[in-house]
């Protein structure tokens, strides 16, 4: 089972767009995927259900937030199996069910935001081996819930949608996660946070691992989760080809050495804000008119599996 973590430090870059077609893309290959949203905007979560149905039936106790608040309160949390629905509308999909695959989530909740306090309040110890004890457990019990569920379902895949920040939940889900996709608009901004971002895991590896091999008979194995690579989104077609302002940004971001996936997705304001509201993403649409942004989403998803079945980095 692959776990795959999402995350820009910036907003509005087309995350849960990637995310979501990424997602039904998978599916419509015949994957079995895993959603957990770890944002607390939920629009990964409100791209697959309606926001009365999560008022109604999930957000009093079917949610990440309902997970970690098991940990805020020094409890052992449930296992994410019962945490874990089914959206109904893309599932019964015909490109889905004929392909025999499958999306599953885990619900974001709007006061995440205050998790991370709490979590915060459960760091730190009166010596060393505590303060190691409690960080590992603190930020590992995402990836050992994920190991748990790894051996009880059928999952190929987890796509962890992360919030654009890098405060304890994110921590969580870095830690959890082999890969690192990174999804960015081709402008100033979006790519000047990229670096940082990189830098930032790196930095959460090596401290990680530092309290993991920190003197004690406990056995912690280390993290080395890989960024796979970045996903530039919002990008303007003229002439059938790119905007030579969007170009530099793209060849910028190679030359601070981090992989560009060939693929792309085009800008699409209409379409894209108009798919949640039939919780169908993009990809599984037939519309002769959207032929050339279905055709780039499924390339991505078609580099994406290659770059995770071959081992290999974007390039």
């Amino acid at each position: 089972m692959d776990i795959v973590a999402v995350i820009n430090y910036k907003g509005g870059v087309g995350k849960t767009t990637v995310t979501s077609n990424l997602a039904a893309g998978l599916a419509w290959s015949g994957k079995k995927v895993l959603l957990i949203d770890t944002d607390a905007q939920a629009s990964l979560t409100f791209s697959f259900i309606k926001p009365d149905e999560w008022d109604q039936k999930y957000k009093d106790d079917k949610t990440i937030k309902s997970w970690f608040d098991a940990i805020g309160e020094s409890k052992e949390p449930p296992p994410l199996k019962d945490f874990i629905i089914t959206p109904k509308n893309v599932n019964q999909h015909k490109s889905i069910m004929r392909a025999n695959g499958r999306i599953d989530l885990i619900c974001s909740h709007l006061g995440l935001l205050n998790v991370d306090l709490v979590l915060a309040t459960l760091l730190g110890g009166a010596n060393m081996e505590q303060t190691k004890r409690r960080y590992i457990q603190v930020h590992g019990k995402l990836r050992a819930a994920i190991e748990t569920l790894a051996n009880e379902s059928d999952y190929d895949i987890v796509l962890i949608d992360c919030p654009p920040n890098f405060n304890i939940v994110t921590k969580n889900a870095i830690v959890a996660a082999e890969k690192i996709l990174i999804p960015a608009k081709p402008d100033y901004l979006s790519t000047l946070g990229i670096d940082y971002l990189e830098r930032n895991v790196q930095l959460l590896v090596k401290e990680f691992n530092e309290f993991a091999s920190f003197g004690t008979d406990e056995v912690i194995e280390k993290i080395q989760p890989e960024i796979m690579g970045v996903i530039f989104t919002m990008i303007q077609i003229q002439s059938n080809a790119i905007i030579s302002a969007q170009k530099q940004f793209v060849a910028q971001t190679r030359r601070l050495g981090l992989n560009v996936f060939k693929s792309y997705i085009r800008d699409n304001k209409t379409l894209f804000s108009v798919a949640p509201q039939t919780m169908i993403p993009v990809v599984l649409h037939h519309h002769s008119a959207l032929v050339h942004i279905i055709d780039e989403i499924r390339k991505f998803v078609k580099e994406f599996e290659e770059k995770l079945s071959n081992g290999s980095s974007a390039t």
